[in-house]
Formats: C-alpha cells, sequence, structure tokens
C-alpha cells in the first residue's frame, strides 16, 4: 500500500497523508449476503450512560460479517475482491467456496485476486492459508489465531501486525505477540499465515479535524481546561500547579491514566503468559 502527500496549499495539507486505495480491487462492490446493520451507539451503554467519550456523529456503515473460524475445512476458496472494510483498519478479501458461497476473511499482505487459499490440517504452509499451530513450521509471520481450538480467531487482527510461533512442546505451543508477550495457547488452534496487509496505517496523518468527525470522532477537551466539577484536573487561574490540574493525570472519574496497572493481579488467564509484555528489553 502506498500512501499520498500533498502540496502544503492549505494549513490542512501540509501535513496530511492518505491511503491510496491501490491495493484494493476496482469496481468491486460489498457483498450483500455479508453485510449487517450496524447500529450506532454514540458511545452509550444499554441502560444509556456514556461509558466512551468523544464518539458520535462520521459517516454510517454496515458490518462485514468475518468468517473468523474458517470452517470450511479442505474446500479451497478463490479470492474474488480486495475491498476496504470501514470497521477495521486491515482490508478484506471476498472468497468464493462455489456458486453462491461467499465469505469474507482477513487480507494478508500479498494476497492477490485469483489466487485460492485453503484451510485444514495438512495444506501447505503459504499466505492465506489456515492450519493448527502445531503443522506450521516456526518462525512463518502468522495472524488471525485463535485462543482456544474451534472458537475462532480473536488475536492478531490489526493491519500490519504478525505473530510468531517460537516452539512447539507436545499439545503446548509458545506464541511471541505483536506486543513482544509470549504466550502459550494450545498447538491445535488454528492460524492464518502471513502478516495482516495495509501495513502503512500507522503512518496515516489524518490532517484535519473534519477528516476525524467523518469517521466518528467527536473533538477531545483536555481535563486541566475545564472547570473543577467537569474534571479532577480542573479549575485554577490559568495553568495552576497547585489545583488546577498539576496533580497526577486522572480520568473524569479520578482513575489514574498513567501507570495504574488495570490487569487484574489473579487472572485465571495469567498461567498462560510466559514472558509479559512490560519486561524490560536488554539493549
Amino acid at each position: 500500500m502506498a500512501l499520498k502527500e500533498f502540496r502544503p496549499l492549505t494549513p490542512s495539507l501540509r501535513y496530511t497523508m492518505l491511503r491510496d486505495f491501490s491495493e484494493l480491487t476496482p469496481d468491486s462492490v460489498p457483498e450483500k449476503s455479508l453485510l449487517e446493520i450496524k447500529k450506532r451507539t454514540g458511545g452509550r451503554n444499554s441502560y444509556g450512560r456514556m461509558t466512551s467519550r468523544h464518539r458520535g456523529g462520521g459517516h454510517k456503515k454496515k458490518f462485514r460479517i468475518i468468517e473468523w473460524n474458517r470452517a470450511k475445512r479442505s474446500a479451497p476458496g478463490k479470492v474474488l475482491a480486495i475491498q476496504y472494510d470501514p470497521n477495521r483498519s486491515a482490508r478484506i478479501a471476498l472468497l468464493e467456496y462455489g456458486p453462491k458461497d461467499r465469505a469474507y476473511i482477513l487480507a494478508p499482505e500479498g494476497l492477490k485476486v485469483g489466487a485460492s487459499v485453503v484451510a485444514g490440517k495438512s495444506v501447505p504452509a503459504e499466505v492465506g492459508n489456515a492450519l493448527p499451530l502445531r503443522a506450521i513450521p516456526q518462525g512463518l509471520p502468522l495472524h488471525n489465531i485463535e485462543l482456544v481450538p474451534g472458537r475462532g480467531a480473536k488475536m492478531v487482527r490489526s493491519a500490519g501486525v504478525a505473530a510468531i510461533c517460537t516452539a512447539i512442546d507436545g499439545d503446548d505451543a509458545l506464541l511471541r505477540l505483536p506486543s513482544g508477550e509470549v504466550r502459550r495457547l494450545h498447538a491445535d488452534c488454528y492460524a492464518t499465515v502471513g502478516q495482516v496487509g495495509n501495513i502503512a496505517h500507522e503512518k496515516v496523518s489524518l490532517g484535519k479535524a473534519g477528516r476525524a468527525r467523518w469517521l466518528g470522532r467527536r473533538p477531545h477537551t483536555r481535563g486541566m481546561v475545564m472547570n473543577p466539577i467537569d474534571h479532577p484536573m480542573g479549575g485554577g487561574q490559568g495553568k495552576s500547579k497547585g489545583g488546577g490540574g498539576r496533580q497526577h493525570p486522572v480520568s473524569p472519574w479520578g482513575q489514574l491514566a498513567k501507570g495504574l496497572k488495570t490487569r487484574k493481579r489473579h487472572k485465571p488467564s495469567n498461567r498462560f503468559i510466559v514472558e509479559d509484555r512490560r519486561k524490560k528489553r536488554s539493549s
């Protein structure tokens, strides 16, 4: 994927860097049978209370149904198109297994229209194919990985990320995740070979506030410039170092924003973490 830079004819164009969408299949439209209505919440939960701020507006979207478990084993699917998904950073690939039998998967880097992908225990470990971890040669980039065999992929699904299987020990597989964490999984968990496409996603710069509003992102006001009634860090005459926001950064509800570990100390899945992602790496 290439990026587009612009001449600074306006202030908003000076730092704008956008995708050119050259990897998408021209004139390809979403598969209607794989679309669902996506209801927008505006950051509110089922009680109508705001749990995620700065959300609202934006363009309407429809949800694309992704085949996370690659249920059609040993049945090759032909790649009909690489398409844009407004709900995720990665691109998606439209597969056709037969007449009126289509599915969406995440599009790995290097997957082309016309290619054939397949899932199964004894299929070749090629880009786009899904296999159990025990059947994949160690060192290959992987994505779309299951946490529990048969329940569908839960990990390594964002644009440009990949994990690596470092060892297989009986029914256990050691996986190094993009965060640096080394985690133990069952060796029968399925994973897809390859790195998730749209690698340059992290380099995109929207350039102006309006483009963020198109995506449904509302303005983010700093707590320090609010009144004391609206935020724990608000108040003071200007940039106050007393009661006006120079304490440790917190959320509107007083939760520390930097350094506080929010993961439960005795979470059951802790026993599967071999190496923590926060471990300092020797230079």
